[in-house]
């Protein structure tokens, strides 16, 4: 039978069970409004009407009270827009589900890029040696971070697994209570998060969806490509960033790293139990049940004890389960070898330690820290540092740096945040020693600009005792600058003797990590990514000269301007210049749930990444850019960046963000542990603008800025001269900028400035509305004469129509929140406002932000 496509299997599974679930849903009685469920639809259709009529938000949310609501007093009508929101919010969480349930359904499960595709391929050319050989080094690390772009509470996410899980069941009865529950489940956190909490959020991830979907993928691997020669290689490796990222985020303690490790270790413990207990029913023969048992009764005893009491290590456990697999192909013809097999390979994935716990800290911060360690050694009389540290050449330190050694104790020093900085290292140990090596052996450097940035920290973990650390030093580096600097860091880094010692210790392999978000932030869409790829060919180069192997690292986050957008297309696109011996990248808020919330979506999405990365097996044209094509990228990025950064100089572009977008109320979501600027002024400072508030913002006003601005001028440069056909050919030679115009689409396809379109009547604001709405109008016709397309992302329609669909569910939402702000606006303009009143307006805005966000789970 033939498969249908997929914008058909999308539309019979997806959008016709959500209009039918809706129907029920907006029926349910679960509101101290009457017929809020009946109102809604009304005013989605006002609002839809409204905006083909080029009206503003208010006149609609005026219009729809008029015709529907005119007997009723202003706190009524309050009230229904808040309920508005609730119900939208989770007509969001109803659409969740559906996509999750639906997922294997709409996609192709055995397709392109998943783990059967590859195998048949290579064999197909017999290139099954080549495949094997690659797989024996290439790994995938995705690292769960807690950056706060999802705003779902635990008990809601719960909600989505039951309600997709009955959805695939079609189990009618179950769903109409799942909606109810959903409609009386708070949304809004009362306080924020600890990190602690964040980490228990994203560690259920670990354990009820990476934890089958990683060990599946392996499993694949060793039964069907190696067959009966053992795979040594952890293909799949998870890292973690919550209780460990101590970047801008003062509540991360030494504490709460040590208490975030022992529930990763008690995570996996746990799922090792649960798994042991299933073996224990079918392994009953002579000479296993015993063990089977007690590894029973230790693991149950070891899950409720700390760390530091435990009973059990992973090479015990191990080799018991060796042990019993000896035993069934010696004495019972192998019965039950596969479930024995296949934790034995979860151990290999998993360890005791289930993901690697990174710990990261600002290299401004490192260097007060270091400043705050040397006084206070000086003080006590250790003979660490010179008294005239501070007053020394920048070699000068180098040298100091690259040979101190020692072991201070962290209650010697009395600044609290250097304090905390060497205890952390302290921790480090501490991981190591009850949950392995690979328990949290990164330290990573925010902001990282120079070798001394590096050597600061590599010389506070000497500091700890620590001779021969087990710890890989990773520098990040983030804005352009520094991108285009990372090379003569580490060529520097490579023949210091020191460090060059310590990289022989671990291999001689150096992670690099490369960020984004704060590069789009900083240098526009365009700018930021093909710095990224240039870095990537220069630290390439020079770490093939110095023999060390070069690990990257991506900070890639959910919507294309914060690095997302088609990830496994950006790394099928690196060509031989840049190693990719691994693909690690951080995965956070909306990704997480949306490319790896189920088991399916988990591990299909694991395999497109594995196979982003082998394609060299095949020999494909991995699109090496010629000169003329450099060239041309380069002119595009000079001239986007230029444009972006005369943008960001504007006057109004700030004042533009304070005033009117939902930037401020950010702080005010609990929707993350961590404070949501750096600095400490009440003034509004571009650099202290944390990336994902700043990426939110646009996305709140509907005009997704850091996707696309400086990308049409620039690209009309080219047309303006008559050389667009250079672009063209760039575009049709190169994947990675085929790659970056589809998600620039994305942004585009996201954007509605019909929304905002008063604001160009602003006396204040006008004039920059319109510079932002010319320059999206600009890049949207060139990118649709460029690609060909009669509109946005035509090649993606299934995408495109669960794009659609999310955008008018929270149509009503954003035209709530623009409301909100104007009414705002306009009370703060007037004397004698009742304060409360607009404490009322903003909530209302605060509310808003939260299901627009969750609604864009598939800008990843």
């Amino acid at each position: 039978m033939l498969r249908k496509p997929k914008i058909q299997r999308f539309d019979e599974n997806v959008l016709s069970k959500y209009q039918i679930y809706n129907s029920l849903f907006l029926t349910l009685p679960f509101d101290d409004i009457s017929n809020t469920g009946s109102f809604l639809p009304l005013f989605s259709e006002m609002c839809s009407q409204g905006y083909n009529e080029n009206q503003d938000p208010s006149t609609i949310v005026d219009s729809f009270f008029n015709k529907f609501y005119s007997d009723k007093p202003e706190e009524e009508r309050i009230s229904l827009l808040f309920k508005f929101i609730q119900y939208i919010e989770r007509q969001v969480v109803l659409f969740d589900a559906i996509e999750d349930a639906a997922f294997s359904i709409v996609n192709n499960m055995d397709g392109h890029g998943t783990l059967r595709s590859v195998k048949e391929e290579a064999q197909a050319i017999n290139k099954i040696e080549i495949l094997k050989t690659h797989l024996k080094e290439f790994k995938i690390r995705p690292v769960l971070t807690a950056h706060p772009t999802q705003f779902y509470p635990g008990s809601v996410l719960g909600i989505i697994t039951d309600l997709a899980d009955s959805i695939e069941k079609n189990d009618l009865s179950n769903i109409k209570k799942l909606l109810a529950q959903l409609g009386k489940t708070a949304f809004f956190k009362k306080k924020k998060p600890t990190p602690f909490d964040e980490a228990v959020s994203l560690i259920w991830y670990l354990e009820n969806v990476f934890y089958h979907a990683s060990s599946k993928m392996f499993n694949y691997i060793q039964n069907n490509i190696f067959g009966e020669e053992e795979l040594n290689n952890d293909v799949v490796k998870l890292g973690f960033w919550p209780g460990g990222d101590r970047d801008g985020n003062p509540f991360v303690t030494p504490e709460i790293t040590l208490n975030v490790a022992d529930r990763l270790k008690t995570a996996i413990l746990r799922n090792y139990y649960r798994d042991v207990r299933k073996l224990k029913r079918r392994i009953t023969f002579d000479g296993t049940d015993v063990i089977i048992s007690e590894l029973e009764t230790s693991l149950y005893q070891n899950i409720f004890l700390p760390s530091k009491k435990h009973t059990l290590d992973k090479e015990t456990f191990v080799s018991k389960l060796y042990e019993v697999k000896s035993i069934l192909v010696k004495n019972h013809q192998s019965l039950f070898v596969d479930e024995i097999n296949d934790l034995i390979n979860k151990v290999k994935l998993f360890g005791f330690h289930f993901a690697t716990l990174d710990i990261r800290q600002d290299s401004r911060v490192h260097h007060n820290v270091l400043i705050g360690i040397v006084n206070d050694t000086i003080k006590n009389n250790l003979d660490i540092f010179p008294e005239n540290y501070e007053s020394l050449s920048e070699q000068e330190q180098i040298e100091v740096l690259t040979k101190v050694s020692g072991k201070i104790d962290p209650e010697l020093i009395t600044d609290e945040m250097a304090k905390a900085t060497l205890q952390s290292i302290y921790v480090m140990q501490e991981i190591q020693k009850y949950n392995g090596e690979e328990g949290c052996n990164r330290y990573i450097i925010s902001n990282n600009q120079t070798i001394i940035n590096v050597l600061e920290a590599f010389a506070m973990i000497k500091l700890t005792g620590w001779e021969k650390p087990t710890v890989d030093v990773v520098p990040l580096f983030e804005t352009v600058d520094d991108l285009q600097h990372a090379k003569t860091v580490m060529e520097a880094l490579y023949n210091n003797e020191e460090y060059k010692a310590h990289l022989a210790s671990r291999g001689n392999l150096q992670p690099i990590m490369l960020g984004f978000s704060d590069g789009t932030k900083d240098g526009g869409y365009l700018m930021a990514n093909w710095s990224i790829y240039k870095a990537k060919e220069e630290l390439t180069l020079i770490s093939r000269k110095y023999d060390i192997k070069v690990v990257f690292f991506d900070g890639r986050g959910g919507p294309p301007a914060r690095g997302g957008g088609k990830t496994h297309q950006f790394y099928a696109s690196l060509g031989p210049n840049i190693e990719n011996k691994e693909v690690q990248m951080t995965v956070q808020g909306q990704t997480i749930s949306s490319n790896f919330g189920t088991v399916n979506s988990c591990q299909y999405n694991l395999e497109q990444l594995l196979s982003s990365g082998i394609q060299e097996v095949f020999h494909r044209d991995k699109s090496v850019l010629n000169d003329d094509d450099r060239e041309t990228m380069q002119k595009l990025a000079d001239i986007s960046y230029q444009t972006y950064s005369d943008f960001k100089a504007h006057p109004k572009f700030l004042p533009y963000l304070e005033n009117m977008s939902t930037l401020k109320y950010y702080a005010k979501t609990n929707i993350g542990s961590r404070p949501s600027k750096r600095g400490k002024s009440d003034k509004l400072v571009f650099s202290d603008l944390r990336a994902i508030p700043f990426v939110g913002s646009w996305s709140q006003l509907k005009q997704n800025v850091p996707g696309f601005f400086g990308v049409g001028t620039a690209i009309a440069e080219f047309e303006k001269a008559g050389n667009f056909d250079k672009v063209e050919q760039l575009y049709h030679n190169s994947l990675f900028f085929k790659t970056l115009i589809e998600n620039s689409m994305m942004s585009l396809t996201k954007s509605f400035f019909k929304l905002t379109a008063y604001m160009q009547e602003d006396e204040e604001f006008g004039e920059f509305w319109k510079l932002i709405h010319n320059e999206f109008e600009l890049t949207k016709r060139l990118l649709l004469k460029l690609t060909g397309y009669e509109e946005l992302m035509e090649d993606s329609e299934s995408m495109r129509a669960s794009i659609k669909v999310r955008e008018e569910i929270v149509l009503p939402l954003l035209t709530i929140q623009q409301f909100a702000l104007k009414k705002i606006q306009e009370f703060e303009k007037q004397k004698g406002v009742d304060s409360s009143l607009i404490e009322v307006y903003e909530k209302m805005v605060t509310r808003s932000l939260f299901g627009n966000i969750n609604a864009s789970r598939n800008s990843a």
